[in-house]
């Protein structure tokens, strides 16, 4: 039982179908794990052992029969325990979005990605770690711990998923949720070397997770494998009434779509701005041989170009900021959270709260954004960025006319040191290849594609495809993957 904790979530359902382990055995196995070496990696914030394994106790009961509560005991989720980034709301559990000023804070309700999970019969396993309020690319903004790549201690896993990143990648979940605003769950995924999917904006409700930049923010899975990303997503997509950015459309088979997967007769597009100035080598290596790979395999291979990408960053940082800080407004001292104890007044009360409880990013990130709505900058800054968004939306839409789906890097450099980006505008560049897809609502994928010749660290390849195409993107990545299997270890 002590490897239990490497299996996928296709595996351990195959697994506990057959009765070779229990969910009760398998949980113990990752909370075992947890204990063994988070405190070197530090992907968990909290870990709600006794919730986990009563949960577990009833997934064995519903699939051995003793039990007729939903879900279906065909459920490939039914007992697989699956991490929770820390900005998802669990009743009973804590969501402090990596931050102070949520310390102590214990969520009243689900969100709806966790009513899913639980009606599929997952297992909510325990609290990962975060950059504060998913700002940030390395996890080192987080105000309650530190978290190191699996691959290498002495690196970030990325961010802002990089806790989620670093158990799936550190075999300390079998999943995670992750949350992807302008690349956090790809770019870690990437670093971590494990599978992460942006899903379309509007494919996942965002009712009950904590909201950073509500036109771009999306709950997506972290895995192992593309498999196992069909088999989460299929229990967390879907129309909820709570969430009006929700479509109520049908949402495809993810698993079935993989049937058959082959990357004949694909058209991938290869957009030019992605392959610049200031893309490692060992990366575009590695990318470079991805396409190649592809081409092999018998996918037709389309130069495209992407002509407003070079103002993607500008737009980012104009239109997530300025949400974030109408978002963050209710963290004020009052209703929950830190309250300053410093404070004579009202107005000295919201101010010393804040101050105390946001770390400097944050802090950063609602100045930028109050600044471009105030008074007399809002069409300079704010509207036109929203004009310039819509042009980047339609770049991806003439060119997903011609090509099933784009292939590029995920992000410039493989993980780098703990401390060694200092600079808030350099940090923002590991978000580059993958802020364009989210200011357009695609859905994309990050692959694990091979590791780095010089430090042997994992680097993923990113598809894009279509919004609402999670099925044909999913498609593309197990023809992708089955040829280039993922390394574990």
């Amino acid at each position: 039982m002590s490897e239990l904790y490497m299996l996928g979530i296709e595996e351990a359902a195959k697994g506990l179908e057959k009765g070779d382990f229990s969910s009760v055995e398998l949980t113990q196995a990752i909370i075992d794990r947890v204990h063994d070496h988070d405190g070197e990696i530090g992907a968990y914030l909290t870990f709600d052992e006794e919730g986990a394994l009563a949960a577990a106790k009833v997934a064995d009961e519903i699939r051995s029969g003793k039990s007729a509560a939903s879900p279906s005991a065909a459920s490939p989720l039914l007992g697989i325990p699956v991490a929770i980034k820390d900005l998802i709301n669990v009743r009973g559990q804590p969501c402090t979005c990596g931050s102070k000023i949520l310390k102590g804070y214990v969520s009243p309700y689900d969100a709806t990605v966790i009513k899913n999970l639980k009606a599929a019969g997952a297992v909510c396993a325990g609290r990962v770690n975060m950059d504060e309020f998913a700002m940030g690319s390395s996890t080192e903004n987080s105000a309650l711990g530190r978290t190191v790549n699996p691959y290498d201690t002495s690196r970030v896993p990325g961010g802002s998923s990089g806790g989620s990143a670093a158990a799936v990648g550190g075999d300390l979940a079998i999943a995670a949720l992750g949350t992807d605003t302008g690349g956090s769950i790809r770019q870690p995924a990437s670093f971590c070397n494990c599978v992460g999917l942006k899903p379309s904006y509007g494919r996942v409700s965002r009712f009950g997770v904590t909201a950073f930049a509500s036109s771009l923010d999306q709950v997506g899975p972290m895995t192992k494998n593309v498999t196992d990303a069909a088999l989460l997503l299929q229990g967390l997509a879907g129309h909820d009434e709570m969430d009006g950015t929700t479509p109520d459309i049908p949402v495809p088979d993810y698993a079935k779509a993989l049937e058959g997967a082959t990357l004949k007769g694909v058209k991938l597009g290869l957009p030019k701005e992605y392959f610049i100035d200031g893309l490692d080598p060992e990366v575009k290596a590695i990318t470079d041989a991805a396409v190649k790979t592809c081409a092999d395999a018998g996918a037709e291979i389309v130069d495209v170009s992407l002509p407003h990408t070079e103002y993607a960053m500008a737009v980012y940082y104009i239109v997530a900021p300025a949400e974030a800080s109408a978002n963050l407004a209710r963290f004020d001292g009052v209703r929950y959270g830190h309250r300053s104890d410093k404070s004579d007044n009202v107005f000295n009360l919201y101010a010393r709260s804040r101050a105390e409880g946001f770390g400097p990013e944050v802090k950063r990130r609602i100045i930028m954004g109050t600044y471009v709505l105030s008074s007399g900058y809002y069409d300079a800054y704010y509207g036109r960025a929203l004009k310039v968004r819509t042009l980047i939306r339609r770049d991806f839409e003439e060119v997903f006319k011609k090509v099933d789906a784009l292939i590029a890097p995920v992000a410039p450099t493989a993980a780098f040191k703990i401390g060694e980006v200092l600079d808030p505008l350099k940090m923002y560049l590991n978000d580059l290849f993958t802020i364009p897809g989210s200011l357009a609502g695609n859905c994309s994928v990050s692959i694990p594609a091979g590791f780095t010749a010089s430090a042997n660290l994992p680097v993923g390849v990113q598809f894009i495809a279509d919004a609402f195409c999670e099925d044909k993107l999913l498609r593309i990545g197990k023809a992708f993957e089955d040829i280039v299997p993922p390394v574990r270890g």
